[in-house]
């Protein structure tokens, strides 16, 4: 559909009802009511188009792979918490990370295990830095952040074994490709990666308030956290003997379903990917890595099952701990199927083809990409989806440097930033959802207390490629 200013309004109504409600989801569906009846205006047309973009969108393979993904990695997770796996790594790492400093030094040094996936990251350590906040007196907005911080901008820089690599160079090659350009497509993504300023500048900043500032945004925040932590007490007060007498403490029961998850993913990705290879490294760029890591957690769950029940765990306590365990995750789920009905609709209500043909079509040539990072930016934080923004602009970026003779090179790398930018600061984003619903964060003001970093970090981004235009 030719874009038009109507597209824009499934979005716009999306984040003032959120901060109204406090709730994402009643401005997504608002949302997407809207751009149904926008796309078929008559009194059952919209209810139908609803439905039919929230089915088709919910059976896209991949969309339904991170849907069983998260459910079936978070009942794994409950799995490990009764048989005593948590506890007994909490216990273990308890008796040396003591303070502040040496909790955000252990969620920067378990990135070396969880790099594959930003999902896999906050699914795998949330939970753990939850139990250990317990004893510390930590700021649950900060280890948000810190998290954050260490997943989806840290996945983006690591050029093997990961869900995105395959997507971002099949991106980069297509849009190559459009604009006659010969050049490998993983070379030239190699290369743009120092250019995803948005990831290194973040970076930086998260370890700045990991060790060197405190975090929490004003006190509104620190006397809510107080209420919650207080009330978290007198509920912890009263089950925690319980906790303590019928839950062992066996660290093995989640370090080894976790280390079965990592080598399995690894093999897996080269073993898929080998046929099709020219090299070990390829082999893991030709990888099917969503569906390997599905594969590879699904022989987890059957090996850890069987681990369990050889040490004397009910099977029936098993599944009732695992569906209790996977449900947690259901308001995520929602969150996602609603947030990609709405690209959908706004999508095919002309949303990209009117910000192309409005918004980016007088850029001057030396700044096209700080000004594709700031659009692309404005996108993807509305969409809440990295993948999504860099699959709208990568096409138009490309062929905008191509056309004007700006580095290609350096505009690859503000598409990528730009993605970054929403994946991390967007309230909509799966990666702020699921880890809202790990910490039991409110989702709006979690992603307003880290606003403001955000944008200290986009701007720094926009004046590095501001001054890198100048040079390439």
């Amino acid at each position: 559909m030719e874009g038009s200013w109507v597209s824009l309004l499934p979005f716009l109504v999306v984040i003032p009802i959120a901060i109204l409600s406090k709730q994402v989801q009643p401005g997504l569906f608002v949302g997407l009511i809207l751009g149904s009846y926008l796309i078929q205006p008559n009194l059952f047309g919209g209810i139908k188009t609803l439905l039919t973009y929230l089915v088709d969108n919910l059976v896209k393979t991949n969309n339904i792979r991170i849907i069983i993904f998260l459910y079936v990695f978070a009942g794994l997770i409950s799995l490990t918490k009764l048989t005593g796996g948590l506890k007994g790594f909490v216990n273990l790492v308890g008796r040396q990370v003591k303070t502040e400093r040496t909790a955000m030094m252990l969620i920067w040094f378990s990135t070396i295990g969880t790099f594959n996936n930003p999902n896999f990251r906050i699914v795998t350590i949330a939970p753990i830095m939850k139990l250990l906040k317990l004893r510390l007196p930590i700021s649950t907005h900060k280890l948000g952040f810190v998290i954050e911080v260490t997943s989806n901008p840290v996945v983006v820089l690591v050029p093997v074994a990961t869900a995105f690599v395959g997507y971002m160079v099949s991106l980069t090659g297509t849009a190559l490709q459009l604009v006659g350009v010969d050049d490998a497509p993983y070379s030239v993504y190699i290369r743009s990666i120092p250019f995803n300023f948005f990831s290194l500048v973040i970076i930086g900043i998260g370890i700045y308030y990991s060790f060197f500032k405190e975090f929490t945004s004003d006190a509104l925040d620190r006397e809510a956290e107080d209420l919650d932590a207080r009330l978290e007490e007198e509920n912890l007060q009263k089950c925690l003997q319980a906790y303590q007498k019928e839950t062992p403490s066996k660290p093995w029961n989640l370090l080894l379903p976790l280390s079965v998850v990592l080598t399995g993913t690894l093999f897996l990705s080269w073993w898929d990917g080998r046929t099709q290879a020219s090299s070990f490294f390829d082999a893991f760029i030709r990888a099917d890595a969503l569906g390997v890591m599905l594969e590879a957690l699904f022989i987890t769950l059957i090996l850890s099952l069987i681990f369990f029940l050889v040490q004397g765990f009910s099977i029936g306590k098993l599944v009732t701990q695992f569906i209790d365990g996977g449900n947690e995750l259901v308001s995520v789920i929602i969150m996602l199927a609603l947030v990609w009905a709405l690209s959908a609709v706004s999508e095919d209500l002309g949303f990209s083809n009117y910000i192309a043909s409005n918004l980016i079509g007088w850029i001057p040539p030396t700044f096209i990409a700080p000004v594709v990072f700031v659009f692309g930016s404005l996108l993807a934080y509305f969409i809440g989806s990295s993948w999504g923004a860099w699959g709208l602009l990568m096409p138009l970026a490309v062929t905008l440097a191509h056309q004007t003779g700006s580095s290609i090179i350096l505009v690859i790398g503000a598409v990528f930033a730009s993605g970054t930018f929403g994946a991390f600061a967007s309230p909509l984003s799966d990666n702020t959802v699921t880890l809202c619903a790990i910490l039991d964060l409110p989702v709006m003001d979690y992603a307003r207390s880290k606003l403001k970093p955000s944008l200290i970090a986009a701007g720094i981004t926009t004046v590095l490629f501001g001054i890198a235009s100048l040079f390439m």
